[in-house]
């Protein structure tokens, strides 16, 4: 069967309900049908593997193939069935049995448990998933890129404990979102290479109703799937579910990182980028007469950060989910009582979610509109102040880095409110006299305090970001 799943990079798929659109966007399908396709989907390439081996009749593989469709299945009977058995592979498997010709009966789930069918749909979920989660983080990568690129010159305040800082350009700051999330992508591409594996153990790991065959049919399992074929089964060995969580909270990490920026640049005090729809136009997501992007219910003038808001309120669930897939990790024996269980629900959401933010972030980035002209207004309001190291280190010649340091300090102390960190210095008598003996009047002040002669490496950083994600987009063609 094929594994397509009905996702569409950008958003093109919304989950249903109050909160589908909000935190089931994107194409990481997750749903009972995309569960039980997957499932069915595991199904058919046993059937195909089993006949390949020849343990089974000619043509049973292609007969179990043909009506492994979950649109031929109710998956609400199937759950009702699953309450006696405590997951939903009996009784599927009893309904796929009944619907496919007797002589190739005998091809279906032979050799296989429960938690073989289920895990192996869970890697193909995933790896349908990281698809659709890695077209989107493109998308935003290659947003990311061209505001580094176009604003590499772009100055503005740096800001640490949210408090100006010395300043950094706009370019810098699109150049860690970028970087974050080309790592992000790269480790998402490991775990789709090397950790999404089939699992078919049997019973308890050994295949003994196979007998000798049983490696072999796991070999052909894994590629009928096109997932790896691990060294032995992992029912208890959870290291694949928590390194694949791991990869996707990395996803999570990079784009909140970016939403939350953008949420604070946003705010009405700072002003200094803004959101809109995507290709940066105000975006409609129903017909005319609904609230526009950004709109309140309360406060018709309000411009909100929607895309940001709605990344950061799937990216702020992604840690709790991890934490129980690792937690889940440590299972008895041969079969966990209860952890596996803990697993589906809880992968699936990670997936949902995950999708969901990086689909809102290519949409946040592409409309992505940035105020220069504000960023240095905001800087220059400071009064020079976020230069005083820069200040500091023109005076450190003539009279020591910490004399020069104290002598800031003290003049900021006695300042009065808006008074300029060149003024400051040129009204304090102890400065001043500093200032004249080392020679140092209000024009090399003033250019000190300029923020352009102050940037330090950011414009190699930028141009280093931007040469690493060329160099990873090229690497990514030719793998192809």
């Amino acid at each position: 069967m094929s594994e397509s799943g009905p996702g569409l990079s950008g958003g093109g798929l919304f989950g249903g309900g109050l909160f589908g659109g909000l935190f089931g966007r994107g194409g990481a399908a997750v749903d009972d049908h995309a569960w039980l396709q997957a499932m069915l989907d595991t199904e058919a390439a046993l059937a195909r593997a089993l006949e390949r081996a020849g343990l089974v009749s000619a043509g049973a593989g292609a007969a179990v193939s043909a009506l492994a469709v979950a649109g031929r299945f109710d998956a609400n009977e199937i759950g009702r069935q699953a309450t006696l058995t405590g997951n939903p592979v009996p009784a599927l498997v009893r309904e796929l049995s009944a619907a496919v010709p007797p002589e190739a009966r005998d091809a279906v789930h032979r050799g296989a448990t429960s938690q073989d069918i289920i895990d192996t749909a869970a890697m193909l979920l995933a790896r349908r998933g990281i698809q659709a989660i890695e077209a989107d983080l493109a998308v935003a990568a290659g947003r990311a890129a061209a505001l580094a690129q176009e604003h590499e010159a772009t100055v503005m305040a740096g800001r640490t404990l949210l408090q100006q800082a010395v300043p950094v350009t706009f370019g810098l700051i699109a150049a860690g979102w970028l970087v974050a999330i080309d790592d992000a992508m790269a480790g998402l591409a490991r775990v789709a290479a090397d950790r999404l594996a089939v699992q078919f153990g049997g019973a308890a790991g050994t295949l003994a109703s196979l007998g000798e065959a049983g490696p072999a049919v796991a070999v052909l399992l894994a590629e009928e799937l096109g997932l790896q074929a691990p060294v032995l089964p992992w029912h208890t060995d959870r290291g694949r579910i928590v390194e694949l969580a791991a990869a996707l909270a990395g996803v999570g990490a990079a784009l909140g990182k970016v939403a939350r920026d953008v949420t604070l640049l946003a705010q009405t005090e700072i002003g200094e980028v803004s959101e809109g729809g995507p290709g940066g136009g105000t975006r409609r997501v129903g017909p005319p007469g609904e609230h526009r992007r950004g709109g309140s219910s309360a406060m018709p003038h309000k411009r909100n950060p929607v895309a940001s808001v709605l990344v950061l309120g799937c990216t702020k669930r992604v840690p709790g989910l991890l934490a129980t897939l690792a937690a889940a990790s440590e299972q008895e024996l041969q079969r966990a009582a209860g952890a596996w269980h803990a697993e589906w629900e809880t992968l699936s959401d990670l997936l949902r979610l995950t999708g969901s933010a990086a689909a809102w972030s290519a949409d946040l980035l592409g409309g992505l509109t940035v105020d220069a002209a504000r960023m240095r207004a905001n800087l220059d309001a400071a009064g020079g102040w976020p230069l005083s190291e820069h200040v500091a280190a023109v005076l450190a010649p003539a009279i020591g880095r910490l004399a020069a340091h104290d002598l800031i300090a003290a003049a900021a102390h006695s300042a009065e409110a808006g008074t300029s960190l060149t003024d400051a210095l040129l009204a304090d008598p102890l400065a001043a006299r500093a200032l004249a003996a080392a020679g140092i009047g209000r024009t090399q002040l003033e250019a000190a305090v300029d923020p352009a002669g102050y940037l330090g490496a950011s414009a190699e950083f930028v141009r280093s970001a931007l040469a690493a994600h060329r160099q990873r987009k090229g690497d990514q063609i030719s793998e192809r």
